[in-house]
């Protein structure tokens, strides 16, 4: 997977019904939009719309809406859920749970308009632990990353 290159827009694995299927998260905190690229416990490669409707954008900061930091993270947390439940074979039994961040660097403000890249590669598993490292971009510009740590659990 290469986070640089463009997507293709008319490649979909999993639309957000499907994700939807699988995380738990709802409105308005579902933070990615599709998957284009998935390889269970390996890499996935999804995409978030960001629209002027989402509403943090109300106090996040009126006049001059920013998308917070913290929800590019969820989104990359997400992804990275998703590459992890495309391992099981009943993915809608089991939890991710975000355990942990480390190194997170913002380099670019994400502001409505912007498609966000979600890109998130495994880099340890153990038994029902993992650490993945999240890579968010805009127009093929580093907009953040970082390493996320996860629990697989049972519902």
């Amino acid at each position: 997977m290469n986070a640089s290159e463009p997507a293709k827009q008319t490649e979909t694995i999993l639309d957000v019904t499907a994700i939807m299927d699988i995380l738990p998260h709802r409105y308005p905190f579902i933070l990615v939009d599709r998957i284009i690229e998935l390889t269970p416990m390996e890499r996935v490669l999804g995409l978030k719309n960001v629209t002027i409707n989402e509403p943090f954008f109300v106090g996040h900061f009126p006049g001059h809406p920013v998308m917070p930091g913290v929800l590019i993270l969820e989104a990359l947390a997400q992804a990275g859920g998703l590459m992890l439940s495309g391992s099981e074979n009943d993915p809608a039994g089991k939890l991710v749970y975000f355990t942990g961040i480390d190194n997170v660097k913002f380099r670019r403000p994400v502001v409505p308009g912007d498609q966000l890249k979600l890109a998130v590669e495994m880099v340890k598993f153990r038994r029902n632990f993992c650490k993945m490292h999240g890579k968010a971009l805009v127009n093929d510009e580093l907009a953040c990353e970082g390493d996320l740590s996860a629990a697989l659990v049972e519902k």
